[in-house]
């Protein structure tokens, strides 16, 4: 695939990217296109590897190694390289119904498993990814598909995320009608609320709901289910109902203080900024600002990396972030072997733009919060903290241990928590009845998709709990199949 001796000839390059200081003045996307010639060169350097690793889509040490879309990386690597963009297009859709999406937000662990990357930087993936579906709409290439012929079967989808879009594209390309139902006023979930402009551009989310109403699907907002539609309702109107809902309880932080003003949920934050920013330019004023703040962002997640970058564009005086866990490597452990994902030092948009800012990386490792503290009026003004040290207790786990006079006190105005989420919300659980497992998500088999009650699946982060765009769609691709062969007998819905 590609050039046989291109990952000799060329150096890995990404996509260049707008200045930190220039585009922290505004709220776009700050990745720059990348020339077709040096395109070329980067899929040329996807070696004829026999075996490649990329497009496994397994879990090794508890994280992705490999794309879990299986996507046909080796394939559209070589296409670009010889020019074919029109069928490279068409080799991306073939596993990937938005890589629009992961292709700006995934972390991509098919790099991780690149062959290359055994002794060297991997194949640029992410970039020729992100190219091939953006030089596809550009074209005109990408046009509303809608199926032949209608089965009569209906599908109800609850939850319009990554996971819910995926399966009722492909349920719609089977021939069922679907209708995605969708809390917020807007369709798209964490694709529209919980990532920030920036690093997905709300245009591109829109486009494609667009084309999905257009091949036949029907979406309703402002409609939550178990409040403002019953549930027995859909089951009712429906052949049948996949849950989407996503992982949406969030952690929360119960120490001394908490209930002081201005310490809140990342996802508010990024929420409420969003939905101004699209209604009114943030003229309304309806989000939390963090102008002339002192920010302190708790966690250490890609959550929480955009808590800072958000911060710096609203004009925050200072920002921090911290993380109870020590700081990785900079490069590979002998613990951490190839073709798992590389858990290494990671330096996000988030802290370039406030290391260009501050003069530092915002982060600090290893860092406890023991109490807030609050002015007269109730709004918080301190955190204090201590450092903690990672050791081995009588049973054998690594439990954190204080550090004698480690105690420090940071002054802020806002505190944002980005602890990550633990389950989904109760409501529709409970009107359906559906199990749960031992984390609280929806007991379904994974590859049968299916719950407890007859003609109900759930798929996504309400099944799998918190994980990556890309699981979602693999997880509303799965589903979808496993809806159709239970509406049909069989399925020719791919996996």
């Amino acid at each position: 695939m590609g050039k046989a001796t291109g990952f000799l000839e060329y150096q890995r390059q990404t996509a260049a990217e707008c200045g930190p200081l220039e585009r922290i003045k505004n709220w776009d996307e700050f990745l720059l296109p990348m020339d077709e010639d040096k395109l070329k060169e980067q899929g040329a350097r996807c070696m004829d590897c026999g075996t490649p690793f990329c497009h496994v889509g397994r879990l090794l040490s508890g994280m992705a190694s490999g794309c879990p879309l299986h996507n046909l990386i080796p394939e559209w690597n070589d296409l670009v390289y010889r020019g074919n963009w029109q069928v490279a297009l068409k080799r991306l859709h073939k596993t990937n119904n938005f890589p629009e999406f992961t292709g700006r937000v995934c972390p991509s662990p098919c790099e991780g498993a690149c062959t290359v990357g055994m002794n060297g930087s991997p194949v640029t993936i992410k970039t020729i990814e992100r190219s091939i579906v953006d030089r596809g709409f550009a074209e005109g290439w990408i046009v509303p598909e809608p199926p032949l012929v209608r089965t009569g079967r209906r599908v109800a989808v609850v939850g319009s995320g990554p996971a819910g879009l995926a399966c009722a594209a492909q349920l719609n390309k089977a021939g069922h009608t679907v209708t995605v139902y969708e809390r917020a006023d807007r369709i798209g979930g964490l694709l529209t609320y919980g990532i920030p402009n920036m690093k997905l551009d709300k245009k591109t989310v829109q486009r494609r709901v667009d084309l999905l109403a257009a091949e036949g699907i029907t979406f309703v907002t402002r409609t939550e289910i178990g409040k403002d539609m019953a549930a027995s309702q859909l089951q009712e109107d429906n052949d049948a109902v996949v849950l989407c809902g996503g992982s949406t309880q969030a952690r929360d932080l119960p120490i001394e203080g908490r209930e002081l003003r201005g310490i809140h949920q990342a996802m508010e934050f990024l929420t409420l900024n969003t939905k101004s920013l699209l209604d009114s330019g943030l003229a309304d004023g309806e989000y939390l600002s963090a102008a002339g703040k002192d920010v302190v962002v708790i966690g250490g997640g890609d959550t929480g990396t955009d808590c800072v970058a958000t911060s710096i564009r609203h004009g925050c005086r200072s920002v921090i972030q911290l993380e109870i866990m020590p700081q990785s490597p900079l490069t590979r452990q002998a613990g951490n072997p190839w073709p798992e994902w590389p858990k290494v030092l990671k330096v996000d948009y988030g802290q370039h733009e406030a290391a260009a800012l501050y003069k530092e990386d915002p982060r600090r490792y290893l860092v406890s919060s023991k109490r807030f503290v609050g002015d007269d009026g109730g709004h918080v003004q301190e955190l204090h903290t201590v450092r903690i040290e990672w050791v081995r207790n009588e049973q054998g786990r690594m439990v954190p241990q204080e550090v004698p006079g480690s105690e420090e006190v940071l002054k802020t105005q806002l505190v944002l928590l980005a602890l990550g989420f633990t389950g989904p919300e109760d409501t529709l659980f409970n009107e359906l009845g559906v199990e749960r497992d031992e984390r609280s998500n929806a007991k379904a088999e994974f590859g049968v998709q299916a719950t407890n009650i007859e003609g109900v699946f759930t798929a996504g982060d309400m099944r799998r709990g918190q994980s990556l765009v890309v699981w979602a769609i693999q997880e509303g691709r799965q589903t979808a199949r496993e809806v159709d062969r239970y509406l049909m007998g069989a399925s020719d819905l791919p996996k």
